[in-house]
């Protein structure tokens, strides 16, 4: 009887261990299942080969052709007005008028004055040929009918410059003077700007004389127009570099015949040092910065996936967004462009299907 029981209990023990095994087993497996991550989800990109035009980058203003603020010679009060604030001008073309109504009838005198002087001269003329009157009377005679003529011609040059002028072919800016202002000598009328073509003046280290050649293409941006480049050429430098910050001012031309650049705007400069070479790029957004050195998160097959070898690299120059590689990698090699904080070397990812940030931007 003894026997039996302690076989039915034998029985029943390996029954319900084998239950509270099995159910260990799973509860375990489940918890393992719970606490291991899954593969994090980065962005990849592409190493790029791309042609880069080396090119010197400068700052620099805009300066017209000529440029100048007309104003008046002699003082006088307004009495007309020929032009109209914003209008183009021509060479010699009629700005204002200043009075002259006491400068006419002075020459009208003059101008008797220089009759008279030219019929004693006439006279003494035919009594010379006679030796009637002396040579000193004759040289005398002709003194005044000099003198009176010169006079006659102060008299008309002074009425002339009381008429102004645009001296060049421009763009007038905005009048400054009105109908019956009195204008002392040497007062500003008008701004009147040549702007086709028009010049940029910038500067550049002296170690970079060497790179520079009149004829050289520019390339200038301004804030006005982002998405434009204007183009140019070097057509002048200063003849010697500046003491106190060892720089060569340096002038290039450029046509402007919609006059959409204006003298005194700011402008980024490119000037174009040789053929364009070619490069290994990559978005500046999949390369990590560290005092030993930069790296990236190389993407390659694994045994179950895609798996992260971080790799050192050595890079070059920026441009818009992309960053020139030397050293380290090769066209064609994916890399991580977003997500590398939470890698580490031999860890198995899931590549988003979209494109990298950066390259979202270019395509949008």
């Amino acid at each position: 009887m003894i026997k039996r029981l302690f076989l039915l209990l034998l029985i029943i023990t390996l029954i319900f261990g084998g239950l509270f095994g099995w159910k260990y087993q799973q509860i375990r497996q489940a918890t393992l299942e719970r606490t291991l991550p899954p593969p994090p989800v980065v962005a990849v990109t592409t190493v790029r080969q791309m042609q880069w035009q080396p090119y010197l980058s400068a700052v620099g203003s805009l300066i017209a052709v000529a440029g100048i603020d007309v104003s008046n010679e002699v003082a006088g009060k307004i009495t007309a007005i020929h032009f109209k604030s914003g209008e183009p001008a021509t060479q010699g073309q009629l700005l204002i008028e200043l009075d002259t109504a006491a400068d006419k009838p002075e020459l009208d005198g003059l101008l008797a004055s220089q009759r008279l002087a030219q019929l004693n001269f006439n006279r003494l003329s035919k009594l010379l040929g006679s030796k009637s009157i002396s040579i000193s009377r004759y040289d005398e005679t002709m003194a005044l009918l000099d003198e009176a003529k010169a006079a006659v011609i102060a008299k008309r040059a002074l009425i002339d410059k009381k008429k102004i002028h645009a001296p060049f072919t421009g763009i007038l800016g905005i009048r400054k003077v009105d109908i019956g202002q009195y204008l002392p000598e040497g007062s500003a009328i008008v701004p009147l700007q040549s702007l086709d073509p028009i010049h940029m003046d910038f500067s550049v280290p002296e170690r970079r004389l060497s790179d520079l050649k009149p004829g050289q293409t520019v390339e200038l941006e301004v804030q006005a127009y982002p998405e434009e480049r204007f183009t140019g050429k070097i057509t002048a430098f200063d003849p010697g570099v500046d003491k106190g910050t060892r720089t060569l001012k340096v002038r290039a031309t450029m046509d402007n015949p919609s006059h959409r650049l204006r003298p005194g705007m700011f402008a980024g400069i490119r000037v174009l040092l040789s053929r364009p070479r070619t490069v290994l790029t990559l978005l500046d957004t999949a390369i990590t910065y560290n005092p030993y050195g930069s790296s990236v998160f190389l993407v390659l097959p694994g045994e179950g996936g895609n798996v992260v070898q971080r790799r050192q690299i050595l890079t070059g120059e920026t441009r818009q967004g992309r960053v020139e590689i030397t050293q380290g990698l090769e066209a064609g090699d994916r890399v991580v462009s977003a997500g590398q904080v939470k890698l580490r070397n031999g860890i198995s990812v899931i590549l988003d299907e979209k494109p990298a940030p950066g390259e979202r931007r270019v395509s949008q």
